[in-house]
């Protein structure tokens, strides 16, 4: 598997994965909640095409990475300079998904000389008052809710997961392709993928490595205040979202959009949540990541 690790200024070890063209155009990866520097089972080919150098980092209580206490959103900004220096990079770009993208605007908000862009994919958006918008899944929004008032009870829903994946991966793969119906079609048909699925045990796995502590105190983290404001964002923003993504409500989004300064916005009608895994979005995500480091 693709592991490398680093160890940071605290102490604590940091799990990174590189893909693509390692001499390309540097872009950070942020995985979702919960997730991995597992994005591919092998390599990315279409990132290699466009000369592009990925490096996905397993955030704090995942993968490789060791839990940090007390951990805010801006101090990842932090571990990614590190992580930049490490790898002798002066400047970078980040991208994140889902949770992650929370992540890539702090780092982005946090490191305004070194960050070229900025993309967020299907990204979360903060709660007001530390409540999940309603126009999320209903689904989706018991799980928040439970992270704030019985996390006892989530961690057990969560162990029982990690239980699966581990022991019984097979039934974990077929639970997943019965889908749900409060997802999209679209996001309904990529749980049909078998390399959709094989690639989901491989990132959930590793997501788990170190028990589920750090799913919860993420969940924890993303109802909470960001620490900062995005129309405060100096650096170029783009922005890709399904608008029938029921995980993080299109509504939403456009209104986090429409507040920050220099953004870019790709809307698709038809889609859902799971935007990277569908080959011809990824190229047309990465394409346009590309020339927006070419413009500025």
């Amino acid at each position: 598997m693709n592991e490398n690790i680093m160890v940071l200024s605290d102490g604590r070890q940091l799990g990174y994965s590189l893909y693509g063209d390692l001499k390309g155009i540097p872009l950070f990866l942020f995985h979702g909640t919960p997730g991995s520097r597992v994005w591919f089972t092998e390599d990315d080919s279409i990132a290699k095409e466009l000369g592009i150098f990925l490096i996905a980092t397993d955030r704090p209580g995942y993968g490789l990475s060791d839990k940090k206490h007390h951990f805010k959103l801006l101090d990842y900004a932090q571990d990614m300079e590190e992580l930049a220096k490490h790898l002798e990079l002066e400047n970078f770009s980040v991208l994140g998904v889902s949770g992650g993208g929370a992540f890539a605007a702090a780092v982005t908000y946090a490191l305004p000389n070194q960050v070229e862009v900025c993309m967020l994919v299907g990204t979360a958006t903060p709660f007001e008052n530390g409540k999940p918008p309603t126009t999320m899944s209903k689904e989706n929004r018991i799980g928040f809710y439970m992270t704030k008032y019985c996390p006892w009870l989530l961690k057990q829903l969560e162990k029982l997961k990690k239980k699966l994946i581990d022991q019984k991966p097979e039934l974990y793969i077929k639970n997943l392709r019965k889908g749900g119906s409060y997802l999209s079609d679209w996001d309904n048909n990529m749980l049909q993928r078998d390399e959709v699925l094989e690639n989901g045990v491989l990132h959930s796995k590793e997501a788990y490595r170190q028990g589920v502590d750090g799913v919860i105190d993420e969940s924890k983290l993303l109802t909470k205040d960001w620490g900062f404001k995005v129309e405060k964002l100096t650096t170029p923003v783009i922005v890709w979202h399904g608008e029938k993504d029921t995980f993080s409500s299109f509504i939403e989004v456009r209104n986090l959009a429409n507040k920050i300064p220099q953004v870019e916005t790709h809307y698709l009608e038809e889609a859902g949540h799971f935007l990277t895994e569908s080959d011809e979005v990824w190229k047309s995500i990465l394409t346009s990541f590309k020339e927006s480091v070419f413009k500025s």
